[in-house]
């Protein structure tokens, strides 16, 4: 693996890691609708019930009992509720947790083996970061001194440059 072909290996990483990350969070969500889908049809019936019970009664009486039996009922129904949903939440997010651990650990495999794997090591990859940031810090100081203060910073960096190609040629 050469100098040129790290950055390539190493978006590709990163392309992969956010790709499983992806569909890491549409499997989750995935997951909440098809819940909702399953549960939500049974609590719309059961509010009609409820709503059709209160449309029955003929007496005063009757209606008087009904929010105290309501409470009661609808506070060990959704007791079950809460504690299936906690459920479902818990093993969700369990699997979400798990799925992005080992998203990162195999990102970081495929780093490590494209940074281990290049030819000449790290200064195979340090020489393009020097020259790079050597023509930037040029670049800023031309900018922050006077016009013909600036050809000064350039020629060295460029004297520098070419330095540096001999001495690697």
């Amino acid at each position: 693996m050469s100098a040129q072909t790290i950055p390539l290996h190493l978006l590709k990483a990163q392309l992969e890691l956010q790709l499983h990350l992806s569909r890491l969070l549409q499997e989750s969500g995935q997951q909440w609708l098809e819940h909702a889908a399953r549960n939500g049809p049974e609590r719309i019936a059961e509010t009609g019930n409820e709503i059709e019970g209160v449309q029955q009664t003929s007496s005063w009486q009757e209606l008087a009992t009904l929010p105290a039996q309501a409470f009661w009922r609808h506070a060990h129904l959704r007791m079950g509720h809460a504690q299936a949903l906690a459920q479902t939440a818990m093993a969700s997010q369990i699997t979400l947790a798990q799925g992005v651990q080992q998203a990162v650990h195999d990102w970081q495999q495929q780093v490590a083996a494209t940074l281990g794997n290049s030819t000449q090591g790290a200064a195979d990859t340090a020489v393009p970061w020097s020259d790079l940031l050597a023509r930037w810090t040029s670049a800023v100081q031309s900018v922050a001194q006077p016009a013909h203060a600036a050809q000064q910073p350039i020629a060295a960096a460029a004297a520098e440059t070419a330095r540096d190609a001999t001495a690697q040629g």
